[in-house]
């Protein structure tokens, strides 16, 4: 078969699932990860006959995606603020509203900032970006998840940063033991109610636990961390969240009452409120 008779084939059999422009995407993403043929390439060599062995992966792939597995996950890989990041099920997918926060984060420090701890941290996104950015900075990072720190390790390999990995149940801790210029977090906020809101590759692939709250207690994560940061910063240090575009206003007075008295919300590129800041005074 050839490469253009398979892009014909792989285009009809996702169709019915996925708009064109995003079958495109998927199909030079496995271009280029399975035949190392970047997208550039495609088009001249539409009459290169593809082996056994590459039909055979391509089809394993396309049969995830007509499942709804996240390309990220069938990919192994995925990119955040240009870095690469690897990514497997059990660990969030970094997205692109979090690459927000940390250019926020990234544009209000300078080289004084010393200590940054990243609470939640999943893939080490957040942490491992930040390490990137600001290479002066010690950067500590927390999570619950030991499969999540396990990749998070990685990550920080792989972009050749040092980042201090936590094993830790935030919820449990009564202090954080030291003091940091800037804690940033992007804990779980989507109530199960807007469950309905989820696309069925999120729903049924990632984490839950990464995710969602009750709808009794959306800001538990967010009361608990701001009660520690209000502990931990250092004099005019700051803390940053990304927020559930819903709760923006609850979430504000929720950190006010925790001590902070400059809270200020960001909308992202799509004009929701979705990101924190509250300086320690």
């Amino acid at each position: 078969m050839t490469l253009s008779a398979y892009r014909t084939y792989f285009y009809e059999q996702l169709t019915a699932q996925y708009p064109q422009e995003e079958c495109v995407t998927f199909f030079k993403a496995f271009a280029e990860k399975y035949l190392g043929m970047p997208p550039v390439q495609i088009p001249i060599n539409l009459d290169r006959k593809l082996t056994e062995t590459e039909v055979s992966q391509l089809n394993k792939s396309l049969l995830k995606l007509k499942e709804h597995e996240p390309l990220q996950y069938i990919l192994g890989e995925t990119e955040f603020y240009g870095f690469p990041f690897k990514v497997a099920p059990g660990v969030l997918i970094p997205r692109p509203e979090t690459e927000e926060l940390v250019d926020w984060v990234y544009r209000d420090q300078d080289a004084s900032t010393s200590s940054i701890l990243d609470i939640g941290t999943g893939s080490g996104a957040i942490a491992v970006s930040l390490a990137k950015l600001l290479p002066k900075a010690v950067v500590s990072a927390v999570d619950v998840s030991k499969q999540a720190l396990a990749i998070a390790q990685e990550n920080a390999k792989l972009n050749s940063v040092e980042v201090h990995f936590i094993d830790q149940d935030i919820l449990a801790v009564g202090d954080l033991k030291q003091n940091y210029d800037v804690i940033v977090s992007n804990p779980p906020y989507v109530r199960d109610l807007e469950k309905v809101e989820i696309q069925p590759n999120v729903l049924n692939y990632e984490p839950h636990e990464a995710l969602f709250v009750p709808d009794d207690d959306a800001l538990i994560f967010y009361k608990k961390i701001a009660a520690l940061a209000y502990q931990s910063l250092k004099p005019n240090g700051i803390l940053y969240f990304e927020i559930n575009e819903y709760l923006g206003e609850e979430t504000r007075e929720l950190v006010k009452k925790s001590g902070f008295k400059s809270v200020e919300l960001k909308t992202d590129f799509a004009g929701k409120p979705r990101m924190l800041k509250a300086k320690r005074t």
